[in-house]
């Protein structure tokens, strides 16, 4: 994976790429085509509840400390059977993991992400300032399954970051598993964000985008879905370059 800036004949391949797309995403000046996108008006979410909606956090003197970002979903477990399973009425139970991550960019222009699938883990100590904690693969802990950390003291040095959760192992099913976002910033009210779900067969869900304006922080409820991480990509336009890889 690189952290490279995207070049003109890279734009020009994702442009050619989603010609046949009828919707571009529209954030910005990315070129990719837009996921599914719903609005939620799930009576769970305690803060922004709506896709579009907005809330800004003022900027801090001497920075915001610790910013943790955290997710957790209830979990399911999948019943897969297969054809001699079935002959033989045989079922084999399968449970369902899902990991947090984000995609982000510096203020330098860096662009990368964080998550648990290609050890991709981040660092608070350097840039990007972000690290992932855990990888709970079942749902049953107790609080967040998993969190990201940001150290506020170098928000400075952060322009966005996208937060998603993805199903790594077992059937897409977003309506049973119930995935939240919680942001939560010292001397703050928490913001929670529970996405409503009507596609279930996509695996990856962009949840919201948390962005350095003036200093301050404001986040977006995004709630969009699409089918793998270089679509998400593409539509909000960072530039990764994915390749395979594994846990």
């Amino acid at each position: 994976m690189s952290n490279d800036k995207i070049s003109t004949s890279s734009q020009s391949s994702m442009i050619e790429a989603t010609r046949s797309r009828a919707r571009f995403s529209g954030h910005g000046n990315a070129k990719g085509a837009g996921g599914y996108k719903v609005l939620s008006d799930n009576p769970d979410c305690e803060f922004l509840s709506q896709s579009g909606q907005t809330s800004i956090i003022n900027p801090v003197e001497g920075g915001y400390g610790l910013i943790k970002i955290g997710a957790a979903w209830d979990n399911i477990v999948v019943e897969e059977a297969g054809f001699f399973n079935k002959l033989f009425k045989k079922v084999t139970k399968q449970g369902v993991d899902i990991d947090l991550g984000c995609l982000y960019e510096m203020a330098d222009g860096t662009r990368g992400c964080v998550q648990a699938f290609g050890d991709m883990l981040g660092s608070l100590s350097e840039s990007p300032y972000i690290a992932l904690s855990g990888d709970e693969r079942t749902g049953n802990a107790e609080g967040d399954d998993e969190f990201l950390r940001i150290d506020g003291q170098h928000w400075g040095d952060i322009k966005r970051i996208l937060l998603y959760v993805y199903i790594y192992q077992g059937a897409a099913n977003w309506a049973e598993i119930k995935p939240q976002i919680q942001l939560s910033v010292p001397g703050e009210h928490p913001m929670v964000v529970t996405p409503d779900v009507q596609m279930s067969e996509l695996a990856v869900c962009a949840v919201a985008m948390v962005e350095n304006i003036r200093g301050g922080i404001r986040l977006t409820n995004h709630t969009e879905y699409f089918p793998g991480h270089a679509e998400m990509d593409r539509a909000f336009g960072f530039g990764i370059e994915w390749s395979d890889g594994q846990k």
